[in-house]
């Protein structure tokens, strides 16, 4: 897994394809209501990796849209590896997501709440399939990220604490940034990356190719991109073509 990292989004609200601003529920775009077409589009432009979060569930605590993950990881097989996060805080939330195919599952709020339970996760799938999500807002590492006054800590804490457990993948956004298109945070991303502790992926504010390439320059080993594709700031194909190519899936 070392070549770059770059995984389109399609974030999910009630079978749409959406995006957040700053991970507000009330601040949402919508761009299309069939995800499945979206996912064979970014295959179709060469993309390895696709990150589908199911927003529905990171608000109920609880998986709300497997059944059309589980469509979008079958229309990817053979093409892109897919993982998949949002509501996942069970062994048993967890296990059904990847049980969908999904190469990852992507946890936050869960793993933040009780790092133990990492090492659990990491036992009985071992470290390659599992990512955490660290949201950040004001230096702290927040469960339920989008939600105002969510109790947090310090974000390098966090990530040594994961690592310890075992966690090997981090996906690092930040809140103040996220689907605002004012490029990422890279003083925090430069801090994760020097701690020296795991493999840290951008996400969050990423507008322009030139991004990415600083966002590869910080050390991260991925980017996440969203809004910025499907407003055509980016051209998939055009970045792809820039960087490192990595084996198929």
């Amino acid at each position: 897994m070392s070549a770059f990292e770059l995984l389109p989004a399609i974030d999910l609200v009630g079978g749409r394809v959406v995006r957040l601003r700053r991970g507000d529920f009330g601040d949402e775009t919508s761009y299309g209501d069939d995800p499945v077409a979206i996912a064979r589009a970014f295959a179709d432009a060469g993309a390895l990796w696709l990150h589908v979060v199911d927003l529905d569930g990171a608000r109920a605590g609880e998986p709300r849209q497997l059944g059309l993950a589980a469509e979008i990881v079958a229309e990817a097989y053979g093409r892109m590896q897919v993982e998949i996060g949002g509501g996942l805080r069970t062994a048993e939330a967890i296990a059904g997501a990847l049980g969908t195919g999904a190469a990852r599952a992507v946890i936050g709020t869960a793993l933040l709440r009780d790092p133990e339970f990492a090492t659990t996760l990491v036992a009985r799938h071992g470290p390659d399939r599992l990512v955490a999500s660290i949201d950040v807002r004001d230096g702290l590492a927040l469960g339920e990220g989008w939600r105002q006054g969510a109790p947090g800590l310090p974000a390098d804490d966090a990530v040594a604490a994961l690592v310890a457990a075992g966690i090997e993948t981090f996906e690092v956004t930040a809140i103040e940034r996220d689907g605002l298109l004012e490029g990422p945070d890279l003083d925090l991303l430069r801090r994760l990356v020097g701690l020296g502790r795991g493999r840290i992926i951008a996400s969050g504010g990423v507008s322009s190719i030139d991004d990415v390439i600083a966002v590869q320059a910080a050390g991260c080993v991925g980017a996440i991109v969203g809004r910025a594709l499907y407003e055509k700031r980016i051209d998939l194909g055009a970045l792809l073509a820039m960087l490192d190519g990595g084996d198929r899936p």
